[in-house]
């Protein structure tokens, strides 16, 4: 498949049929965000794969606050995204630029870690409306680092939806805003 065609396949699923994700494919989905580019090599990110059904079902219950992501108990495997420390030239970088580096890194990382789902035939939910305080409890995750994303992963019950996009004069801007 080509980049372009992934790309469009590629899609928010709410909607997961009840089989089980091979390891094989899962591990693939985290190798290839483990590859991801970052500042400065910084890699500021580890993922914790919830698969275990009592806790992902918790894990799930914190994501489903005022009637948001209700989906996600559907979903055989749940991925924590958790912010780790950069290192100093990304620290640094981060400061004199005013641009917090790590959350681009992980926002790359978890898009390939997607896009390599997607080719597997599997689908994915970038999640980040849930009680973040709870989740870290339950992970065993340090109340100094953060998790600002959540990624739900399994095979999708749903068809492939034709995207809604701006259009291309809304977003394009060639030497001039």
């Amino acid at each position: 498949m080509k980049f372009a065609e992934l790309a469009g396949i590629r899609q928010s699923v709410r909607s997961y049929s009840g089989k089980a994700v091979e390891e094989e494919k899962l591990m693939q989905c985290i190798e290839t965000a483990r590859l991801s580019p970052s500042a400065n090599n910084s890699q500021p990110w580890r993922f914790v794969v919830v698969d275990e059904p009592e806790l992902r079902d918790r894990i799930a219950d914190a994501a489903a606050g005022m009637g948001m992501n209700k989906f996600v108990r559907q979903a055989p495997v749940i991925i924590a995204v958790v912010l780790e420390k950069q290192n100093m030239l990304s620290a640094v970088g981060s400061v004199i630029q005013d641009k917090e580096y790590r959350l681009l890194d992980i926002g790359i990382a978890a898009n390939q870690l997607c896009l390599q789902a997607a080719a597997l035939g599997l689908g994915t939910c970038m999640v980040g409306w849930f009680d973040e305080n709870k989740v870290k409890r339950l992970l065993g995750v340090d109340k100094k680092r953060r998790i600002p994303l959540l990624i739900t992963l399994g095979y999708s019950d749903a068809p492939v939806r034709q995207k809604v996009r701006k259009p291309f004069e809304e977003i394009y801007g060639r030497n001039r805003y």
